[in-house]
Formats: C-alpha cells, structure tokens, sequence
C-alpha cells in the first residue's frame, strides 16, 4: 500500500527522466564495454544499473 498522496500517474510522469537517464547510462556502458573489452568496474557499473532498472520496472508497474 502506497501512503503517497500524488496520483499514480503523477509518479510515474516523475520517475520518467529518472529512468531514461539510468537506461541512457546503461546504454552508454554497454557501447563503451564493446569498444575497450571486458573491464572488472566497467562490468560492476552495468550490474549495478541493470538492478537499478530492474527495480524501476518493479516501482513503475512495468511502464518503462
């Protein structure tokens, strides 16, 4: 149960930018990975966002 007074929709307009900056970052890491191989940080930062995004999904109801 959400205790939140803001409408459902009025959330998700929020955590919009939210989430295309994280998919945008994840993006980024990806194509950057692929250019220079495989890297211990550069792998720990794409888990990071991929769990990220992952609770975003959960949070937004699945409207990415």
């Amino acid at each position: 149960m959400q205790s939140s007074s803001q409408p459902e929709s009025g959330r998700k307009e929020q955590q919009a930018p939210a989430v295309e900056h994280v998919a945008g970052a994840h993006h980024l890491l990806k194509t950057l990975q692929e250019k220079i191989g495989q890297h211990p940080e550069l792998a720990e930062a794409i888990t990071k966002l991929e769990v990220a995004l992952s609770i975003l999904t959960v949070k937004t109801g699945g409207m990415l």
